[in-house]
């Protein structure tokens, strides 16, 4: 699902009755006809996992190919647009979600606060968290791109790492 300018992506994935859902911090080039290195990494992950499929959400959905390339303040209508997608996916398939935007979070100041509404969602979801081995030292959930294939899926407590950002 992407914006009628093509300027951001709200969900990328593929149908299945157990899917790989990963939150990614924005989304980049890929389509679902061409995917870019992080999705296919994810896509890689979730067949090498056991899932069925896969599905690609991020805590803001204008894409970039370079976070440096984001806005400087959020876009309140495309982060509601991205809320929305988010709450809908969840709500058709709750269970558990793999955090997986690394130290790109700190990025720009609006996406710790966008990483806590999108936690608050899954919450009242219901669903649980993973990541993709141990986090960074400074907490974070690593980017699919910064860790071993092999890594395996670890949970985490995205509450608790919610209320320590700043």
């Amino acid at each position: 699902m992407v914006s009628a300018d093509d300027g951001a992506r709200f969900v990328l994935g593929t149908v299945g009755e157990h899917p790989f859902v990963c939150v990614g911090v924005n989304p980049s080039t890929a389509t679902p006809e061409r995917l870019d290195a992080t999705v296919t990494r994810v896509a890689r992950r979730a067949a090498a996992l056991g899932f069925d499929s896969w599905v690609m959400l991020n805590l803001y959905p204008q894409r970039s190919t370079d976070p440096a390339g984001l806005h400087e303040r959020a876009d309140a209508a495309l982060v509601a647009d991205n809320e929305r997608a988010i709450a809908d996916v969840l709500r058709r398939r709750p269970g558990a979600l793999c955090a997986a935007w690394g130290t790109l979070i700190g990025s720009r100041p609006y996406l710790a606060g966008l990483a806590r509404r999108v936690i608050a969602i899954a919450d009242t979801a219901g669903c649980s968290w993973s990541a993709l081995g141990n986090v960074t030292a400074a907490g974070h959930p690593r980017h699919p791109l910064y860790v071993r294939g092999d890594a395996p899926l670890v949970p985490f407590d995205a509450r608790a790492y919610a209320d320590q950002l700043p």
